[in-house]
């Protein structure tokens, strides 16, 4: 049935497909289809625009207009669809999951690459100590995430930065992804699930200056907040020119 009410609008011209819209809605009603969010349909949307505060481009907003009514059974339906397809895979028969770890001729010590800009010449050694390294298939109970410093970066920081082993990944463990293209709520639960059960002394986020990299930071966020858990948590921002900006 139509009825006149307020509902979420959202402007193609605006969005940049970042996904922060998504992790702020509790009913699932909004979703990233070609690059853009779009409410995927009225029943869902409940009108009330707690997604609003956490759009960077000012893209969403409450109008009123004819509308389906907000449906709650529907909506508690669409979440349990939704529910399995944000559950991260874990590691199993899948050989790229396997769990490995290996030695570091010389692991040193984290840098604060937040205050300390260093050498962006790489000597070619590889700091990288375990395997898998994307977020979607590190277990959140593998043994090489225990008592870590742990380093989240965006999949395009390791491409851009020409130092990124020696600058970045020395002394710490890796995780990895894409807050644009993967999904964002099940990046929440994994990342929520291996701060409250793996110890990690400290996280840094390195992501690029493109607005969709700020998802990941949205991420790591709520991550801290579901997890109930109190780290030091630092953020570095990459050029697209492959230089520290802040």
């Amino acid at each position: 049935m139509k009825v006149t009410r307020k509902i979420i609008q959202i402007d193609e011209e605006l969005c940049d497909g970042c996904g922060n819209c998504i992790l702020a809605c509790a009913e699932g009603a909004i979703q990233i289809v070609e690059g853009k969010a779009k409410v995927i349909a009225d029943k869902y949307c409940d009108g009330l625009g707690a997604c609003l505060g956490d759009c960077p481009q000012g893209a969403l907003k409450v109008i009123e207009r004819e509308a389906d009514e907000f449906d709650e059974e529907a909506v508690e339906e669409l979440l349990k669809q939704q529910k399995p397809q944000k559950k991260a895979p874990v590691s199993g028969g899948c050989p790229s999951a396997a769990l490995k770890t290996f030695p570091i001729a010389d692991e040193g010590h984290a840098c604060n690459c937040a205050n300390e800009a260093k050498s962006q010449s790489s000597s070619g050694s590889s700091a990288l100590g375990h395997w898998p390294v994307k977020i979607r298939l590190v277990p959140s109970g593998a043994p090489f995430l225990k008592g870590s410093d742990l380093l989240i970066a965006a999949d395009c920081v390791t491409v851009a930065y020409p130092s990124f082993h020696q600058d970045f990944l020395k002394g710490r463990t890796v995780m990895t992804g894409c807050p644009k293209f993967d999904d964002a709520d099940g990046y929440v639960d994994k990342l929520a699930q291996v701060f409250a059960e793996s110890g990690i002394k400290s996280i840094t986020s390195v992501v690029m200056e493109v607005p969709c990299c700020s998802g990941m930071q949205m991420i790591i966020k709520k991550a801290l907040e579901r997890s109930g858990v109190d780290l030091p948590f630092t953020e570095v921002v990459i050029s697209a020119q492959g230089k520290i900006i802040s």
